[in-house]
């Protein structure tokens, strides 16, 4: 899916934009010929990715659990595209997770999520497509991230009740659920040789993603092509959950 304009006319919100999977999706929407509202916290990361956007990035520096956010949202004339991207983790062992971590986890990785998925419902028509980030882990257990897979299977809950509840609506909504990515969240992940070879053992194909793959797996899902899927999970994860 390059070169073309399939999503020409379309106005997309990508949050998490900033850096890693949201930010090469930005990109891939706008090359597609969408208007893009990139979403991220630090305003210095959207002024280079508004950059590489051929004009077609709007950037928006802005905290997706503010109120002041879901509010704008709200305002917008009119939304095509949400890529519910914002996300985190903080792996520990289950023992060994305070109050202050699964709060916030929790905060991000759930209830930030549904409030824009709302907020981006009330203004979207017919035609809409949400995209919830979720992960693997939304699928299998893991250790040290008990937290973080109970979170992506909430994503995953949530993506199949939206999409029963929207569909009336014309409003399609799926998840894109990736293995590990190679991203500056998870760079200091693969610093630990037991770690990488953890996970390269459990993927069959014996690489990762880069987040360049993923865009490409979301543009699917927003395009024409994927006009009959919803509620459904997008696995991109090498293999790692047919085991």
């Amino acid at each position: 899916m390059t070169g073309g304009r399939m999503l020409a006319g379309r106005t997309a919100l990508v949050t998490g934009a900033g850096k890693g999977i949201g930010r090469a999706t930005a990109l891939a929407l706008a090359r597609e010929g969408a208007h893009v509202v990139a979403v991220a916290r630090t305003a210095g990361d959207l002024e280079t990715l508004a950059g590489e956007g051929d004009g077609r990035i709007e950037p928006l520096a802005a905290d997706v659990r503010d109120d002041a956010f879901l509010a704008r949202i709200e305002a917008m004339s009119g939304l095509d595209i949400l890529v519910n991207n914002a996300g985190g983790n903080r792996p520990r062992m289950m023992v060994d997770v305070d109050d202050e971590t699964l709060d916030w986890m929790i905060d991000l990785n759930i209830r930030s999520v549904y409030r824009v998925a709302r907020a981006a419902t009330r203004v979207m028509g017919s035609g809409g497509v949400i995209v919830n980030m979720s992960s693997q882990m939304g699928h299998v257990g893991s250790p040290k991230r008990t937290v973080y897979c109970m979170s992506k299977h909430a994503v995953e809950g949530l993506t199949k009740a939206m999409a029963v509840e929207l569909a009336p609506r014309g409003i399609r909504v799926v998840s894109i659920a990736p293995t590990f990515v190679m991203t500056p969240m998870t760079k200091g992940m693969f610093e630990d040789p037991e770690f990488k070879r953890f996970v390269y053992d459990m993927v069959p194909m014996n690489d990762l993603p880069t987040p360049e793959d993923i865009a490409e797996s979301i543009l699917y899902l927003v395009s024409p092509a994927a006009r009959f899927v919803t509620g459904d999970s997008l696995r991109v994860d090498g293999g790692w959950t047919a085991r």
